[in-house]
């Protein structure tokens, strides 16, 4: 099984992609946008205080009748921050974010924060072991393994 560590070394982009929780939602966007990612850790110093994603906007701004240039990012950034460690297999970061309905988990190895994946780096490394693994059943069951 791959290791969230394995994961991050394999992702295009491995850039930790943060903003200030005094930024406003509508950098935030644009630097989401920019980037072509669904959330953002949200930093003060090296410290994760909170990550913001595209459904907070949905649902916290939008939805709610805000500004986007006028709400600043702590005001909608979840502060509850779930996160896994870069030993953990891809499966154990996949149940972690299936049971906390996550989206994106920051990765720590020790204590030094190395990356974010999101739930569909984690599936598609999954889906990967699987079908490995079934390859090699068929070619035991074939008798050319």
């Amino acid at each position: 099984m791959f290791s969230i560590r394995t994961v991050l070394s394999h992702k295009k982009n491995q850039a930790i992609e943060s903003i200030g929780p005094d930024d406003t939602v509508l950098e935030a966007i644009k630097h989401m946008a920019e980037k072509r990612i669904g959330a953002l850790l949200v930093m003060e110093g090296e410290a994760v205080v909170g990550i913001v994603s595209e459904r907070d906007y949905a649902r916290k701004v939008i939805l709610q009748g805000r500004r986007s240039a006028d709400t600043r990012v702590r005001d909608i950034m979840s502060s509850d921050v779930v996160t896994a460690t870069a030993s953990m297999t891809a499966r154990e970061g996949l149940e972690i974010m299936t049971e906390k309905l996550i989206r994106h988990l920051p990765i720590y190895d020790d204590s030094a924060l190395v990356g974010v994946v999101s739930i569909g780096d984690l599936v598609k490394t999954v889906i990967a072991e699987q079908d490995a693994l079934i390859n090699q059943l068929e070619a035991y069951v074939s008798g050319s393994a």
